[in-house]
């Protein structure tokens, strides 16, 4: 393939999509389950429940410290799973091409998000290819359908009980002011990485934990839309601890700057969980043993005596956290 940009014909079902499609997708995607000239593909799931989820992806700029729109697809749908106690198997993958984008960005893309499901341990079996006009998306916009196998005991808000323990597995808001750092939109630079990375180490090792009552990946929204969501589902109120809040000093000096709120910005690979406190302890030294969950942290409780999610700030102080309205950061996952 000669073309150095996409155009219209590549999306067109003649000769181009065909070359976009084999000598991209499917050269850095192959594997034997992939057909890209079947309408249809059978997959292999035994050994247990079968889940699935489905999601897109939509992030500007497209390539961001420690990651690009293919690896943020192919976590961002596999950690779906994991929270939810699953083992990921097989994703499906909508490419939503614009018209003008460099097709050696296209490549670096899909060959990162290759890269991405060999070491996650998926496959891609299915797919599809658009091309938009220019000026109707950002590049590029992914969708992904994802199917996991069940594992352990099954995990619900329903479960939750008041003095239930919340942790979360590592520092809070390093991909929303990555993402938002690689925009260069305030004139600011730094070497903030994404955290985005799969979570399904520490979500099989907590699973091993009987306490374990449910798992939530904090990604558009935060810490703060979680929690406002378990408020909502258990009718038990959330009390928080702002001293500890893993956030990382350079991620906490642009919050300051800038008026952002780390309890807001979004994560990509770290896990809140909802765990009994006689285990808590337990759970909190597995997490820490690992490399990925090193800096997780207790950070509050379920208390039944409050309607709301209260932060008890680090001065000695309080305040209600309250369900988001306007992104701050909009187009980041």
């Amino acid at each position: 393939m000669q073309d150095t940009h996409i155009s219209l014909a590549h999306g067109n079902g003649g000769r181009y999509m065909r070359e976009l499609i084999e000598e991209i997708f499917a050269r850095h995607l192959a594997n034997p389950e992939l057909d890209v000239h079947a309408d249809a593909v059978p997959i292999s799931v035994e050994g247990g429940e079968v889940l699935f989820t489905t999601d897109g992806f939509t992030v500007q700029p497209l390539e961001f410290p420690g990651g690009n729109i293919g690896s943020l697809a192919v976590h961002g749908t596999t950690n779906d799973l994991a929270v939810a106690g699953a083992i990921p198997k097989y994703l499906s993958l909508n490419a939503f091409i614009e018209e003008g984008l460099e097709i050696a960005t296209l490549e670096r893309i899909v060959k990162t998000l290759a890269e991405t499901a060999a070491e996650t341990g998926v496959k891609v079996v299915a797919g599809d290819t658009k091309v938009l006009r220019r000026g109707e998306g950002g590049g590029l916009y992914l969708a992904t359908t994802g199917v996991g196998i069940r594992q352990g005991h099954v995990m619900s808000m329903q479960n939750i009980k008041d003095g239930d323990t919340i942790m979360v597995s590592g520092p809070v808001g390093d991909h929303g002011i990555a993402v938002m750092l690689a925009r260069e939109e305030f004139g600011l630079r730094g070497d903030i990485q994404s955290d985005a990375a799969s979570v399904l180490n520490l979500t099989t090792r907590a699973l091993d934990h009987k306490g374990l009552r449910f798992m939530r990946d904090p990604t558009r929204g935060g810490i703060a839309t979680v929690c406002t969501e378990l408020q909502r589902a258990t009718g038990f109120g959330v009390r928080l601890n702002e001293e500890f809040l893993p956030v990382r000093e350079p991620v906490q000096s642009v919050c300051e700057m800038l008026g952002y709120d780390p309890m807001y910005l979004a994560c990509e690979g770290r896990v809140v969980a909802i765990v009994d406190t006689d285990d808590a302890q337990a759970l909190l030294a597995t997490w820490q043993s690992l490399e990925e969950g090193k800096d997780a942290a207790i950070i509050g409780s379920i208390d039944s005596t409050i309607p709301y999610v209260l932060m008890e700030t680090e001065i000695g102080g309080e305040r209600i956290i309250e369900e988001l309205e306007d992104d701050p950061l909009p187009r980041i996952c």
